[in-house]
């Protein structure tokens, strides 16, 4: 019980040391994350579109 006592105790001691981001920057690291996961969203989504075209049109042959 003693370990988990003292590992619980070295993970508060770690946690008081992360340097946590302020509001503006959150704020702008998920404006970040959010576009990309956009874009690569539509992005694959149109290749994936692409990619079916042509071939139906193959399969059409």
């Amino acid at each position: 019980m003693s370990k988990l006592t003292g590992f619980f105790k070295d993970v508060v001691s770690e946690m008081r040391k992360v340097s946590w981001p302020r509001r503006k920057e959150l704020t702008r690291y998920t404006i970040v994350v959010l576009s990309t996961v956009v874009f690569m969203a539509v992005y694959f989504g149109l290749v994936d579109l692409g990619i079916s075209r042509v071939l139906e049109w193959y399969i059409a042959l």
